[in-house]
């Protein structure tokens, strides 16, 4: 059974996903990520969430820091 915060990340992480168009979803899974992390991957959602579009090398460095917030 899925803990809260597992859920919660799971949501976040399909949010950004998707509005970053990302092609590999299934490459990054909640599992990655420590509960520890929740506050930085909301905070990075949340400002995700904000914009409308991304330059190419706003998302490749969102893209980094998930990278930087997987265990």
């Amino acid at each position: 059974m899925s803990s809260p915060n597992t859920e919660t990340l799971t949501q976040m992480i399909e949010e950004i996903s998707q509005k970053l168009n990302m092609l590999n979803v299934g490459v990054i899974k909640a599992e990655d990520f420590s509960d520890e992390k929740i506050e930085d991957l909301t905070y990075l959602h949340r400002m995700v969430m904000r914009k409308e579009s991304f330059s190419p090398s706003e998302m490749q460095a969102i893209a980094q820091e998930l990278a930087s917030l997987r265990k």
